[in-house]
């Protein structure tokens, strides 16, 4: 696959979806001008960030910039003996209006910081900016932090529960789909697959 290939564009045509938004959190090159993402970015520009994929009519696209944490932070990497300070990343989260088959509904996909204190003011902002979109709201993405705290912070309740990370032999539910609102009862399960470090969450509606 070339590098300047468009994986959300990809991705979308691989699983039919009519509809889909990347928008970038960072852009540029890992390690040499990465820098956060503004919206301004040129269609061919190199980016990292997050996508939502529809089979189903979009009548609407909200983005929610997420501040990183302000300082460096410790962290540590594998076979190291100390802590290194690094600077967080900008965070994004993408939503959209879906005309679903049970009408209108907000859809959203996040992904949060890794560090604790500021994850949850992260996930507060994006509660707060969607306080008006349409119900049901289903949002989901790696949150960083268990169930207890995510359904705490949102007020939503959870559509699965099942460990996520590490993906071969997983000990925590990081990764979450909630709902605010009504849907037909749903089931969930979680996969392995070979892209991720984490198990992808699949939740039938």
């Amino acid at each position: 696959m070339a590098s300047e290939a468009d994986l959300t564009a990809l991705a979308a045509e691989a699983m039919g979806a009519q509809e889909h938004r990347f928008v970038a959190a960072l852009s540029g090159v890992p390690g040499a001008t990465f820098m956060a993402a503004d919206g301004n970015e040129q269609p061919d520009s190199a980016a990292y960030g997050i996508a939502l994929l529809s089979r189903y009519p979009v009548r609407a696209w909200h983005t929610v910039r997420l501040a990183p944490v302000p300082v460096r932070v410790p962290m540590w990497f594998t076979g190291s003996r100390r802590p290194e300070l690094v600077r967080d990343e900008p965070r994004v989260a993408v939503a959209a209006t879906i005309e679903g088959p049970h009408g209108l509904m907000t859809v959203v996909d996040v992904h949060l910081t890794f560090v604790e204190w500021w994850n949850g003011r992260q996930l507060a902002r994006v509660r707060d900016s969607l306080a008006t979109a349409d119900r049901p709201l289903v949002l989901m993405g790696d949150l960083n932090m268990e169930p207890d705290r995510a359904v705490r912070i949102t007020g939503m309740r959870p559509l699965v529960s099942e460990l996520t990370f590490p993906a071969d032999a997983p000990r925590s539910q990081l990764d979450h789909v909630l709902l605010d609102g009504e849907l037909p009862p749903a089931t969930g399960r979680a996969v392995e697959l070979p892209l991720s470090d984490h198990r992808a969450l699949v939740v039938d509606l």
